[in-house]
């Protein structure tokens, strides 16, 4: 497969053009390209410039609000929520941030829930804003029907990732973010647009058999992980960003989608912690870091994120490799 390499700001710089030349004004432009860009800098493809295609088609066909204004207020002391104006998530967790941060600063504990929004991207973005403020955090979010329930053979719910962050003194965060799903759905799509095979018990076909092709997987459907186990996490996921915040489950993003090939409307839920207010008499980043050393010291063992600490000081000097194929595709857009 042939590939083009690219600095990390060229393909910054790159994302912002295309965005802005198909709908974006400049702030929601930076915010999108800024989400995309940090996961190609983790060497998390699925969440790169792969995503920008889908974030066009997006614009072009007027489902998204490329000059969102999203608006912030308030519902109860320690519960904040945020408007995005039907536009893309990135921007509205930007006018965010920094509220939520202060509430949990404040109560010890602070919840934001997003409506409105096309959430595309990778949720560790945001719960690393959280973490360098010293806070804790989780996040969830939801999609459209691409994974099985349990005992089921079509696809219900979302891929529904989760993700968790603990803040580390003078070291990048513990942060994990994974689906509930066996892999994302953009990973599948990845493996079957490089002519790759799946793992086994990733997915089923359409007729709910077991299959290694993703193409097969992506006409079926993914499995949970860890079967009844991870399914139930999923629809935990469902709860909170649907009836929990008045917005729509996976089955109801995907009935009112277009289905363009961008995000559906949907919502995210953000937590964030205070770890000084909760009562622990010693310095809990200390003792979180004893935690840390004692998994360490079995051989094997890492830490949630390492990978892609370490990716970012490669891609920080060597740049990134994107197909040449999607590359062009991007340029296509201008």
């Amino acid at each position: 497969m042939n590939e083009i390499n690219l600095s990390l700001s060229q393909a910054h710089d790159l994302a912002v053009r295309v965005l802005i030349h198909n709908g974006c004004n400049s702030e929601n432009a930076t915010s999108v390209a800024d989400t995309m860009i940090a996961a190609e800098r983790d060497i998390c493809h699925s969440h790169g410039l792969f995503r920008l295609p889908g974030y066009v088609a997006s614009l072009r066909s007027g489902k998204v609000n490329g000059n969102a204004k999203p608006r912030l207020e308030r519902l109860a002391p320690s519960v904040l929520r945020v408007d995005g104006d039907n536009g893309y998530a990135p921007l509205a967790l930007k006018t965010a941030r920094d509220p939520l941060a202060q509430c949990a600063t404040e109560n010890g504990i602070a919840a934001m829930s997003l409506i409105n929004i096309h959430h595309f991207s990778a949720l560790w973005v945001e719960i690393e804003s959280l973490t360098e403020k010293g806070l804790c955090a989780m996040a969830f979010t939801a999609y459209t029907p691409s994974v099985a329930p349990a005992g089921g053979t079509k696809p219900f719910y979302g891929t529904n990732p989760m993700a968790f962050g603990w803040p580390r003194a003078n070291q990048p965060p513990m942060v994990f973010d994974q689906a509930t799903a066996t892999q994302a759905r953009g990973e599948v799509m990845i493996a079957a647009r490089d002519g790759h095979t799946l793992p086994p018990g990733v997915g089923i076909d359409a007729r709910g058999n077991p299959t290694n092709d993703p193409q097969d997987v992506l006409d079926g459907c993914l499995l949970p992980f860890g079967g009844y186990k991870g399914a139930s996490i999923a629809l935990m996921i469902e709860l909170l960003v649907g009836p929990l915040i008045g917005e729509r489950c996976s089955f109801e993003a995907e009935a009112a989608d277009n289905h363009d090939g961008g995000p559906p409307r949907g919502g995210e839920v953000l937590i964030a912690i205070d770890p000084r207010r909760f009562g622990n008499t010693e310095d809990p980043y200390a003792h979180a870091e004893r935690l840390f050393t004692a998994l360490l010291e079995m051989d094997g063992t890492r830490l949630p994120g390492d990978r892609r600490t370490r990716n970012r000081e490669k891609t920080a000097t060597e740049g990134i490799a994107i197909p040449q194929s999607l590359h062009d595709r991007i340029q296509s857009f201008l």
